[in-house]
Order: structure tokens, then sequence, then C-alpha cells
């Protein structure tokens, strides 16, 4: 499985190609109930705006506009393609309490400050060639004690360990509150701190 996803896409600094989104959204996949399991994590009430950064196809995105009964869900992906794989996800859950936005997370991230009560990136993170940048733009945007989340998982060769993730994120006012996980993936938590 490593050898095929390293063949589908340059690793480091790349995204996934959305002409591979197939191997992200396999039905087959869906089976582990491993959406579910991550969106649990991210202790949704149903009233939350949620950032999801690197969507992909939409594999956890419906799991989560489906927990937002009164929330927001909003997608950031460098690749319009990829957007356009997602809302069609969406669109067939009838899912439609979402937005989209083309950009990338290399940038100063386009959303007003403290907007936010959750970020979650899934398998994003390590295709972020500016990581502290894109760290303390999430602190710009996301609420004093909004939950940072961050899903790691194998084959992904870009995949960051919990120590990797604690070093980069707790050194920008955010909190390490857990993880979860095991050799396959991790899910890694983390409060935004007030300002000082």
């Amino acid at each position: 499985m490593d050898s095929l996803t390293r063949q589908t896409r340059r690793t480091g600094g790349y995204p996934y190609p959305h002409q591979a989104a197939y191997f992200l959204n396999n039905p087959l996949r869906r089976l582990s109930g491993d959406d579910e399991r991550a969106v649990k994590r991210l202790d949704l009430t149903g009233f939350e705006r949620v950032l999801e950064i690197g969507p992909g196809p939409g594999y956890f995105s419906v799991a989560i506009a489906r927990n937002l009964h009164r929330g927001r869900l909003d997608l950031l992906d460098i690749q319009l393609e990829m957007l356009d794989k997602s809302r069609s996800a969406l669109d067939r859950a009838e899912c439609y309490n979402v937005s989209f936005h083309t950009g990338d997370a290399d940038q100063e991230l386009p959303f007003y400050d403290d907007s936010f009560d959750v970020a979650f990136l899934a398998s994003t993170f390590g295709e972020i060639a500016d990581k502290r940048g894109c760290i303390r733009s999430l602190h710009r945007i996301l609420k004093p004690g909004a939950l940072l989340v961050f899903r790691e998982g194998f084959p992904d060769p870009d995949r960051l360990s919990v120590d990797d993730l604690r070093e980069l994120v707790e050194a920008d006012d955010f909190e390490f509150c857990d993880a979860t996980g095991n050799r396959w993936h991790d899910v890694v938590r983390f409060r935004r701190l007030p300002l000082p």
C-alpha cells in the first residue's frame, strides 16, 4: 500500500493529487468506522463553526457536517478539484451547512480573527511547507479555548508523530490535550490558549 501511495503523489510539500482521490474515499475504508471515531474526538455539540483544512474528497467532511445541526463547516483546500469532489459528496449526503474556500494553508488563512470553535486537519499538515506559519494563522482564527485536532495515519508518507506535532504546535500558545490511536493512526488534540 505504501508503494502505491508513493507512486500516486510526491512526498513532502505537495498536495495529494485529486486524480487519486478514489484511494482516499474508497467505500471499503468507511467500513472501518474511522471517520466517525475521528469526528467524535472533535467534541461537537452541533452549534460550532468548524474549519477543515485539506478535506480532499470529503471523507471526514460528511461526518462532520452531519454533526453540526445548527453549526457550520468551512472547507479550505488548495485544489479546486478536491473541493468539487467534497461538494459532490456533501450534496449526495444532503449536507448544505458548508462553505468552500480555495486557499493555501502556507499563506495567511482567509478568515477573521476568533472565527472558529474547531479546526481539523486529517493527513494534511505534513504537506504544508510553512508549518509554523500555519499554526500561527490557526491561533489567530480560532477562538480562545477552541480545539485544534490532527488526524495522522498510515499509509501517509508525510505522517507526523505525536511528538513532532507537540513540538510544532505547543510553541505557539496551544496546550496539548491528548492523543489517541494506534500504529495505524493518531488523533492529537490541542486547545488554543488566550493571547498573553
